[in-house]
C-alpha cells in the first residue's frame, strides 16, 4: 500500500484552492479539511503561509514548465507551430474550465506583488523563466528561416507572455475564449507572421 504524501497533498489541494479563489481568501483551514488532514499538520511542513503560498508557487511553476517543454520542445514540430499549439492548447484548457481558473502564476502576480517583495520575486522569476523558453523557441524559428533574423527574440518572447496573460485576464472577466482567438490569430498575423 503506497504511503500517503501528506505535504504534497496540501500543496495540491492549496494549488487548486488557490487557483478558484486568490491566495488571501484561501484559508489554511479551509485546505486542511480539503485534504484530510489536523492543523498541526500544516506547521510540521510550513512555518507560515507565506512559505506555503511559496510552496504552491513552486509547485505549479514545476508543473507548467513540463507543459512548456512538452510543447516548446518538440522537435517533431516546426518552431512556431509549437508554439501556436501551445497556445490553442491554453484555450482549450481554459475553455474546459469555463474561463474561470485562468493561470496561477498571473493571478497571484496581480494580487500579491505589490503585498509581498518575497511573492513578487518569485513570480517575477518565473515569467523570467518562461520568457527565456519562448525566445529559444523563437531563435529556432529564426535558425530554420520561420521568423526575420533581425527581429529581437526576447523582445518578442515577452510580448507574447505578456499578450497571452492579458488575453487570459480578459477571456475571465468576459467568461469567454474569445480574447485568446483573437490573441492567437493576431500575433501569428502580425509578429509571427511567417
Amino acid at each position: 500500500m503506497k504511503k500517503k504524501d501528506t505535504k504534497a497533498e496540501i500543496i495540491a489541494i492549496g494549488t487548486d484552492m488557490i487557483s478558484l479563489h486568490g491566495y488571501n481568501a484561501t484559508g489554511i483551514d479551509a485546505v486542511l479539511k480539503g485534504a484530510g488532514v489536523p492543523k498541526g499538520s500544516f506547521y510540521h511542513y510550513f512555518g507560515s503561509k507565506e512559505e506555503f503560498g511559496l510552496a504552491v508557487i513552486d509547485h505549479f511553476a514545476e508543473r507548467y514548465d513540463q507543459r512548456l517543454d512538452t510543447f516548446l520542445n518538440d522537435e517533431g514540430v516546426p518552431p512556431l507551430n509549437r508554439i501556436r499549439n501551445y497556445l490553442e492548447s491554453g484555450m482549450a484548457r481554459l475553455t474546459q474550465n469555463q474561463c474561470t481558473k485562468g493561470c496561477l502564476i498571473g493571478n497571484l502576480g496581480q494580487e500579491l506583488a505589490d503585498q509581498n517583495e518575497r511573492f513578487r520575486a518569485r513570480l517575477d522569476d518565473i515569467f523570467l523563466s518562461w520568457k527565456e523558453r519562448f525566445a529559444a523557441c523563437l531563435r529556432e524559428a529564426q535558425r530554420a528561416g520561420e521568423l526575420a533574423s533581425e527581429l529581437d527574440t526576447g523582445v518578442i518572447a515577452g510580448f507574447i507572455l505578456s499578450g497571452w496573460e492579458g488575453a487570459v485576464l480578459r477571456a475571465k472577466v468576459m467568461k469567454s475564449p474569445q480574447p485568446l482567438r483573437d490573441f492567437i490569430e493576431t500575433i501569428f498575423a502580425t509578429a509571427l507572421k511567417k
